[in-house]
């Protein structure tokens, strides 16, 4: 099965991953002229690493992309705090995991507490996941995007999914109208919305019974399950679905600036955790606790601020979101108007502020066993 970058498999890495690293005997070598990034899609792009590459000729610049963020936080649980010099992981496990667990280190808050003064509000305050509890700096904030669903505005207006919210899955005129697009763990978050619980709280009991019964009415009712986002956007733009259970900005995006701005991500006007139903994923780069660190890591971390930067990571590899820095005008102004349409510009400040922080689902373990079944039938 393909692996998506959204997906969340709790699947242990071991040494294997090193593999695409080439020899090991160099790890320790010439540690100033080599960096190794761990992260999601876009920052392993020509369009993001060649300049850096060229502005420090000589130098050894690799990445490798995910698969999940447990994956590679395992990675460095596994010992690879010896390869990696920068990991990038969506926004609850800087600070629940890897800092506690002394894999990343802090960030020198001279160099990098000025980028926050000119990112997007919410960011600029500044964003409180990029700080331990201890007050450090643990990460730079850039890509996010809201995620809970995406519907096709011709057949179900913006207006009636925003004020349906998730019970728009729940109703019986949409059986077979809809998809799931099975990003597994974003579904259990999703799915627990749609029951009326906070999926980041233990889900147990009578609860746990509404997630089983949730979760299998909203498997009974949808026509197409699939893992591929544009699968899903195609479904929509040929009339196969009206809508799809699990996605938003990232997922809508590419049909949008291709000219099918009818598929929109969606997020719920209320929802049952502090009156929010939307989730918001952010991810945040730190500095990797590598014994023989590279000078590298920093520059790169700073490099990424950069305006022409910043537009490349917001349009890498064929999904396109909005990211932190475009509180900057000198970074507002890389993008034209297709390109702020593609990423919901236009709802996006409103869909912020129905949204909550994703976080880890504290009752996964059972819940995914409760959703597997489902799926099977």
């Amino acid at each position: 099965m393909k692996l998506n970058r959204r997906q969340f498999t709790l699947t242990m890495a071991g040494a294997a991953g090193l593999a695409g690293l080439g020899p090991l005997s160099k790890a320790f070598a010439a540690r100033d002229n080599e960096m190794n990034i761990l992260c999601w899609e876009g920052y392993n792009s020509d369009e993001v690493l060649g300049p850096f590459r060229n502005a420090n000729s000589g130098s050894s610049v690799r990445a490798e992309s995910g698969t999940s963020d447990p994956d590679m936080i395992n990675k460095l649980r596994a010992g690879e705090v010896n390869v990696w010099d920068l990991i990038n992981l969506n926004q609850p496990w800087a600070r629940d995991q890897l800092y506690p667990e002394n894999l990343i280190k802090p960030l020198d808050k001279d160099r990098f507490m000025p980028y926050f003064e000119k990112m997007m509000t919410g960011f600029s305050d500044p964003y409180p996941l990029a700080f331990a509890d201890d007050g450090n700096l643990i990460g730079m904030p850039q890509r996010f995007g809201p995620f809970s669903f995406v519907v096709n505005t011709d057949k179900i207006s913006r207006e009636m999914a925003e004020d349906e919210g998730w019970n728009l899955f729940l109703d019986a005129g949409m059986k077979d109208r809809y998809g799931v697009l099975t990003y597994d763990n974003w579904n259990v978050i999703h799915m627990c919305l749609t029951a009326g619980l906070n999926p980041f709280e233990e889900v147990t009991g009578a609860d746990a019974e509404k997630f089983k019964a949730t979760a299998e009415q909203i498997f009974a009712g949808s026509k197409l399950l699939s893992d591929d986002l544009v699968a899903m956007n195609t479904a929509l733009i040929n009339g196969e679905i009206d809508a799809y259970f699990t996605g938003g900005t990232y997922t809508a995006s590419p049909a949008r600036f291709d000219g099918a701005t009818n598929i929109r991500g969606i997020t719920p006007k209320s929802g049952p955790v502090d009156g929010k139903g939307g989730v918001v994923w952010i991810e945040l780069t730190s500095a990797v606790n590598n014994p023989d660190p590279s000078k590298l890591a920093e520059d790169f971390l700073e490099y990424v601020q950069a305006p022409e930067i910043c537009k490349a990571v917001a349009f890498a590899e064929g999904t396109y979101n909005p990211v932190s820095q475009m509180g900057n005008p000198d970074v507002m102004a890389r993008f034209d108007e297709d390109e702020l349409d593609a990423i919901q510009w236009d709802s996006l400040e409103e869909e912020m502020s129905r949204s909550l922080d994703y976080q880890v689902v504290a009752s996964y373990s059972s819940l995914i066993e409760i959703y597997n079944a489902a799926k099977r039938g």
